[in-house]
């Protein structure tokens, strides 16, 4: 057998595998959609239970949405509660783009509390009893705001859980039984939910429970994770079930359900499939990609990667207007349009249109290839197991529009970085010049272009995943074939992941 057949047969039974155990989430629920005026929700509950159990409203953090949460909905349910998840404005599959001042509570942060409150009042609706909220990092601010909210307005929760925590409104009586739960790399947070700790009873420790009279909390740790690590952690999902079975006086034994590993086998494999997949397209009778004008020498290379990274984002926010319906996504697109259309002339890509028009015919099927794979494949897996990947009608002149700006940007990319052959200090001073100029941006702009920081670690696992397929598609087909494709992908990314905003 030779090594890439192997490498096909090994990577399909590991992709096998992985579904059968990340389906075993779902095993035994029954998990019903329904919209809540705009809102789109995911009922979770355990299939034929005589009895129902407490309800629990679950909500995802900024760029989140409802797959991301599933380990904390499967696990809940599995134990026998009613979880109610849903789409903030402007996320997932909501078509409601988040609205107002995003840095002042009566604006942005208002309007969300109003929705959270509209899917307790269903909860309600939908269960007999009291009502929990458990949530994830933006979301946390929000469902302690609303928790507040339902109490002044004689309808108090139950419990709420609090995931990479942070809240201005959390004082020493309120909310009156609050978990919260940070990865252990996540000291910042952590911090902030010790103080919240401590607030109630000083020198109090993390993983301990304090209380006073009519208060109960808990801040615990996460061993080995980070921000999004703490979402797939069991240690995690034990603390959150353990709190919502103590507040609703329960007991559950259903086994807990990990599947971040399952989730990372499967993605992985679907990469290493790719590779197999590659040598089996049709091309090798096309002549051989054409080199660059002039051989790139060191020097030009610096030049191309550091001069447009240094400039663009000292000129590019001057010239800066909102114009997409999406948090930072046009000044995005401006950027890396820029970016990449000034290495590309640097770089001296082609001679001529004979060269480029030959680059292209050579690009096509690779190039569809390798978008069809990152989509359908891999973002079909994604989004099943892990966060939203599947566009609203409303996102897709969005990606269209983004395409403008990725595919110059890795198309230079892909050239700049050896077409599959560079080496990894060449390639990784590529990237971090590129992140290095948006880092900047936000920098020098922060009221409008903060948001560009949480552009970088999206970026980086782009990198880490459709790179790799990239890096195989390059030196067989050329550079322009894997800067095609990987723009296409990257817009595609970008578009569905990012918040839908309307500053109206």
């Amino acid at each position: 057998m030779t090594p890439l057949r192997f490498l096909a047969v090994f990577a399909g039974l590991l992709i096998g595998l992985s579904v059968v155990m990340l389906e075993r989430g779902r095993a035994g629920l029954e998990i019903s959609d329904i919209m809540v005026g705009t809102t789109p929700a995911t009922l979770y509950q355990r299939l034929g239970a005589e009895d129902p159990g407490p309800m629990v409203v679950v909500a995802h953090g900024f760029a989140g949405s409802r797959p991301i949460m599933q380990a904390y909905s499967f696990n809940l349910a599995q134990a026998g509660y009613q979880v109610l998840a849903f789409d903030f404005q402007g996320h997932g599959r909501n078509p409601v783009p988040m609205s107002g001042d995003v840095t002042q509570i009566d604006g942005t942060t208002a309007r969300l509390i109003g929705e959270t409150r509209k899917l307790i009042a269903k909860a309600r609706d939908l269960s007999v009893g009291p009502i929990a909220v458990l949530g994830h990092s933006m979301a946390t601010d929000v469902l302690i705001r609303a928790a507040l909210a339902e109490a002044d307005a004689g309808t108090p929760l139950r419990a709420v859980v609090a995931i990479s925590a942070f809240s201005q409104a959390i004082t020493a009586q309120t909310p009156p039984r609050l978990l919260m739960i940070s990865g252990a790399w996540e000291p910042g947070l952590r911090a902030a939910s010790l103080a919240a700790l401590r607030a109630v009873q000083p020198g109090a420790k993390e993983n301990q429970t304090v209380t006073a009279p009519g208060v109960i909390r808990r801040a615990a740790v996460a061993p080995g994770v980070e921000h999004v690590g703490v979402l797939f952690s069991q240690p995690a999902i034990i603390e959150a079930r353990a709190w919502l079975d103590r507040a609703f006086d329960r007991a559950s034994t259903a086994p807990i359900y990990a599947s971040g590993l399952w989730v990372l086998v499967l993605l992985a494999s679907i990469v290493a499939l790719f590779r197999p997949v590659v040598a089996l397209l049709p091309g090798a009778d096309l002549p051989p990609p054409q080199p660059l004008e002039r051989p790139v020498t060191a020097a030009r290379f610096w030049w191309a990667i550091l001069a447009p990274a240094a400039v663009v984002p000292l000129v590019v926010p001057l010239l800066y207007t909102r114009f997409l319906p999406v948090l930072v996504a046009d000044y995005l697109l401006v950027h890396l349009a820029v970016l990449g259309l000034a290495q590309l002339v640097i770089l001296r890509v082609w001679s001529g249109w004979d060269q480029f028009l030959a680059d292209l015919k050579r690009a096509v099927v690779p190039c569809c290839t390798l978008v069809i794979w990152g989509i359908v494949a891999f973002g079909l897996a994604l989004d099943r197991y892990a966060a939203s990947f599947w566009p609203t009608p409303e996102r897709l002149a969005i990606i269209a529009l983004l395409a403008l700006g990725t595919v110059p940007f890795m198309v230079a990319d892909s050239y700049a970085s050896g077409a599959g052959r560079g080496g990894i200090v060449r390639r990784i001073a590529v990237r971090a010049s590129m992140m290095a100029s948006l880092a900047a941006a936000a920098m020098i702009d922060p009221d409008r272009l903060i948001f560009l920081i949480i552009v970088l670690p999206v970026l980086l696992l782009f990198f880490m995943t459709y790179g790799m397929m990239g890096r195989w598609v390059a030196p067989r087909f050329g550079a322009l074939s894997a800067g095609l494709g990987l723009g296409l992908v990257l817009a595609w990314s970008l578009g569905v992941s990012f918040p839908l905003f309307d500053a109206g």
